[in-house]
């Protein structure tokens, strides 16, 4: 069984409607989970009521919390998100938190030199503390997937730099893909960016999610394409961490990427019908979308 390790925030998505388990590296490993991977999450909870309710729920949805630290002075990520009328989130990511502070140990070092693949994105390195760490697990993996995942203001163009430099399969989605090719000062259509990007950086694969219109993989000089499944919307809250997550569970037994890429847009359009990041795929929806 392939397996990933997910580094970053697990925290309580505020809604309207009340607290829902969240973060991205969360949400990857608990979808990579129910497609079939081996997933942890290395990541930092206060040692609180928010903390030991998290917890609780991991064990609920049987998601491996072993490399989760318990922080005695920071309180648990919580971030405050509402919603617009086509269900997309605005997030307010409430500073300090325990997941700030990730220190690096024998175990998740292990743990991410063995794994098939390490996942990781931009907003775990907002404090020094992960951010070293962070840099130092890298040093370790073997495969290194960054989800770029923007969250302004908590981020740098440096940052970026160093983060981009380091990943062999990167995803982003449109708006970042145009915002990074501007620092770069490449100009010319999307594809053009795209594909002076992946050049310049030596990566596998560059992934480039357009929500409703699918997504688009570079691979060396080719480009596949998704052209998106239309569903009803209820909100997009982890959608890209479950199409990240069903790109994974097939890329890693070494599945035709365009059979890669559908699955990712079939989980990923999936979950944007549902509320939360981490609603529960049935087997038989699985089933169809890795059999079609």
């Amino acid at each position: 069984m392939p397996s990933i390790v997910c580094y970053g925030e697990v925290l309580w998505d505020l809604l309207p409607t009340g607290k829902v388990l969240g973060g991205a590296p969360m949400n990857v490993a608990y979808h990579a989970s129910q497609l079939g991977l081996s997933a942890q999450v290395i990541s930092s909870i206060g040692d609180d009521v928010l903390g030991r309710d998290l917890r609780s729920c991991l064990t609920d949805m049987r998601l491996d919390s072993t490399l989760i630290q318990i922080h005695e002075t920071y309180p648990t990520g919580t971030v405050h998100v509402t919603l617009d009328t086509h269900g997309s989130p605005t997030y307010q990511i409430v500073t300090p938190a325990a997941w700030d502070h990730i220190m690096i140990d024998t175990q998740n070092s292990a743990s991410v030199q063995q794994a098939d693949a390490f996942v990781f994105g931009s907003l775990s390195s907002r404090h020094d503390t992960s951010r070293t760490t962070l840099l130092d697990l890298l040093e370790v993996a073997s495969l290194k997937v960054l989800d770029v995942n923007l969250r302004s203001p908590f981020y740098t163009q440096s940052l970026l730099m160093d983060l981009l430099d380091k990943a062999d399969i990167v995803k982003m989605n449109s708006e970042e893909l145009q915002i990074i090719g501007a620092w770069l000062g490449i100009n010319g259509s999307k594809d053009q960016i795209a594909s002076t990007m992946i050049k310049r950086y030596s990566w596998k694969q560059l992934i480039i999610t357009r929500g409703s219109d699918g997504a688009w993989l570079y691979h060396n000089d080719a480009k596949i394409v998704n052209t998106g499944i239309n569903v009803t919307v209820r909100d997009t809250i982890g959608s890209g961490d479950a199409f990240l997550a069903a790109y994974l569970s097939q890329y890693l037994i070494s599945q035709p990427l365009e059979s890669c890429l559908d699955v990712a847009c079939s989980a990923g359009a999936y979950v944007a019908s549902q509320r939360g990041a981490t609603p529960e795929i049935s087997h038989d929806y699985l089933s169809r979308i890795v059999k079609d």
